[in-house]
């Protein structure tokens, strides 16, 4: 168990925590939440030991083995792959090196000789000879294969160091396990592995993370940092949202009495209760729902954008685009071609690639950013696109524009209150309007990028990876938005929950062609016979 005791943590005037209590027992998943930089990295630190508290402190039952995702590869840069995951159980090592420094001793002694004895012991405890064979099979599970098993961390590439930072976290089953955004960089199919894997872990998980699928896979429980304290629930991610903004509501229904209100929550909780037995954790969660009080629940605090996308210039007519025999080249490598399709009026249809290099090529080329390709692409005449690029930079040149004079630039109406409007949609407001873009972090730049796109009222819309840098209540806002559009939708994303509820029609684009299906995203993964289709035109070698 982690007991953690009024913990405070204090940077000069801004606390970011005070007086925390709570408890992580085993069996359970804890997903950490709360806006950006409510302090969900800092919190896992302080229970790491990295950073030390103000006050209070973190209790760890005795004998427990934490083990943390590291962000930072560098310390490995001259260790095997392999190697560098075994370390993840450090008193493993440090036997293994210990046994093999005394076997290679040329003047081994009698002494040698039962400290060998001793290590072996340990070694055979702590199942070492399975070692090596449990950290291979990890790596390859991650999509790590064999043959870089042996190479040094340096000689690999940088998604392949994360996906080694991972099974080195994961190795050696560790009693507590500390998860800092752990699908950063992975693609689906790993993911859904990672989720299989931490759903069926009967240990300690703390897990930071945006992907609200993966929270809702992996989580029993949900710690919610808001206004430095941490309230802990019972359910997933979903169950949390859901729950906190049925409160809300009947917190502002003034006239609702209170037993309809609590027939209404258990209601409620009878309907998640029963959707639990669909989950991996069905047992533990389902039980753990049921034995909810009333008392427990509470309405967020969280502010969430308002992203609607619904007022249109014009609505589009029913030729919306033809795509004909696209094809691109980069550097010598085939992105895709023989790319051919055309596409309906209020679809919503989602862009995979196993090559993020191809997705934004594709909108590039069909944004009229990219001349170099061969094919052709016709947009209806009544079609007005509206294209979020997943980077933004060049829409941030180093000026001294304040936000309002950012986003004025890109509209024809100048008035400073019709501009606040779109910019308060997205949380700007007062002197935050008066900021300087250049200033802006990540997260409030895609925020002033959705403000723009609203504000410019397409009828068809372009996302490339929209969910890089938001937070989880702006990527919430952002799904809802893309389901309520009326127009038509192009996008291209990591966040399974945005694919899986927007999307019903999938376009995959490979180096051999294009897969095409009028189908859920869920559907399309789990497929047999796309599957099999989409290892033969990305060129994988069938098993």
């Amino acid at each position: 168990m982690i007991s953690v005791n009024n913990i405070s943590l204090r940077y000069g005037k801004r606390v970011l925590f005070e007086d925390v209590n709570t408890k992580f027992t085993e069996g359970n998943c804890y997903g950490i939440i709360g806006a950006n930089g409510a302090g969900k990295s800092t919190f896992l630190k302080i229970i790491s030991g990295e950073i030390e508290p103000t006050t209070g402190r973190v209790d760890i039952s005795k004998g427990m083995r934490m083990s943390v995702l590291k962000q930072h590869h560098h310390e490995y840069n001259e260790v095997t792959v392999l190697d560098t995951v075994i370390r993840g159980n450090t008193t493993l090592y440090d036997v293994m090196k210990a046994k093999d420094a005394i076997y290679a001793k040329e003047d081994f002694s009698e002494e040698d000789g039962i400290k060998a004895g001793e290590l072996e012991g340990l070694f055979a405890e702590m199942d070492g000879w399975n070692a090596e064979s449990d950290a291979a099979t990890l790596l390859s599970n991650l999509g790590i294969k064999e043959e870089y098993h042996s190479k040094l961390v340096k000689d690999i590439d940088g998604n392949q160091k994360v996906r080694v930072m991972l099974a080195q976290a994961l190795f050696g089953h560790p009693d507590i396990l500390l998860l800092d955004e752990p699908t950063n960089d992975l693609d689906l199919e790993t993911v859904i592995w990672l989720e299989n894997f931490l759903a069926d872990y009967d240990k300690i998980v703390l897990v930071v993370s945006h992907d609200r699928h993966f929270l809702d896979t992996v989580c029993t429980h949900v710690a919610d940092i808001d206004f430095g304290k941490i309230n802990t629930y019972t359910g997933n991610y979903t169950f949390w949202y859901e729950s906190s903004q049925l409160l809300l509501k009947q917190r502002g229904d003034q006239n609702k009495k209170a037993e309809d209100k609590i027939a209404e929550l258990k209601e409620f909780i009878a309907r998640f209760s029963a959707n639990a037995s669909k989950s991996k954790q069905a047992t533990s969660r389902k039980k753990a729902l049921d034995k909810i009080k009333l008392d427990d629940m509470r309405p967020s605090n969280r502010k969430y954008p308002a992203i609607l996308f619904n007022n249109q210039v014009r609505e589009a007519g029913d030729q919306i685009l033809v795509v004909k025999d696209l094809k691109k080249v980069f550097h010598g490598d085939t992105l895709f071609k023989n790319i051919s399709f055309d596409l309906k009026r209020g679809q919503k249809v989602a862009i995979l690639s196993s090559n993020s290099l191809a997705t934004r090529a594709f909108y590039e080329i069909l944004a009229g950013e990219d001349k170099d390709f061969t094919g052709t692409f016709r947009w209806g005449v009544t079609t007005t696109t509206t294209y979020l690029p997943s980077d933004n930079s060049k829409y941030f040149p180093d000026t001294d524009n304040n936000l309002i004079d950012w986003l004025r630039q890109y509209s024809e109406e100048k008035d400073e209150t019709f501009i606040r409007g779109f910019l308060g949609r997205m949380l700007f407001s007062g002197e935050e309007t008066l900021k300087k873009s250049t200033v802006l972090s990540g997260g409030e730049k895609m925020r002033c990028m959705m403000s723009r796109m609203m504000m410019l009222k397409g009828n068809v819309l372009m996302f490339d990876e929209p969910t890089n840098h938001l937070d989880l209540e702006s990527i919430t806002a952002l799904n809802n938005g893309m389901k309520d559009f009326k127009g038509t939708v192009l996008f291209t994303t990591r966040d399974h929950e945005l694919a899986n509820t927007v999307a019903d029609r999938i376009l995959e684009l490979t180096p051999s062609g294009l897969i095409d299906r009028e189908m859920p995203f869920d559907e399309y993964m789990t497929n047999d016979r796309v599957k099999t289709l989409r290892a033969e035109m990305n060129g994988a070698v069938l098993a």
